[in-house]
């Protein structure tokens, strides 16, 4: 179980790591011009960092404490240093960032619980 639990830790920070430098890729690269997309800019924002806290929020609910804190200003700085990339910054972008890391730490959560609910009845039907 010590494996285990270690195992979807490791994996959980390997895939935040990961978006993490997939956001940053993203947020500073230059604008593109060309049509809008389907969603407005802050809901990109959300979805990107709801997609950050959702791998701890699934795999390893205790790293949250720490991660939430991390990427709330992992989003700030990103917002902060983007006028240097050719981008704007916004307040806009970064409440978007913070109401995607709730939504996804709190989906994550649910996911997780439903997961631990689920395994729970398999070993009591066996």
């Amino acid at each position: 179980m010590q494996n285990s639990s270690a195992l979807r830790h490791a994996l959980a920070l390997l895939a935040t790591a990961l978006l993490a430098a997939a956001i940053a890729w993203l947020t500073l690269s230059p604008p593109k011009q060309g049509p809008d997309g389907l969603l407005s800019d802050k809901a990109y924002h959300a979805i990107a960092f709801a997609a950050l806290a959702l791998p701890c929020a699934v795999l390893y609910a205790r790293s949250l404490i720490w991660v939430l804190p991390w990427a709330a200003l992992y989003g700030g700085v990103i917002e902060l240093i983007q006028p240097s990339f050719g981008r704007s910054a916004e307040m806009a972008d970064f409440i978007a960032d913070l109401v995607g890391l709730g939504l996804g730490a709190a989906f994550g959560l649910l996911i997780r619980a439903r997961i631990r609910k689920r395994r729970a009845g398999l070993k009591l039907s066996q």
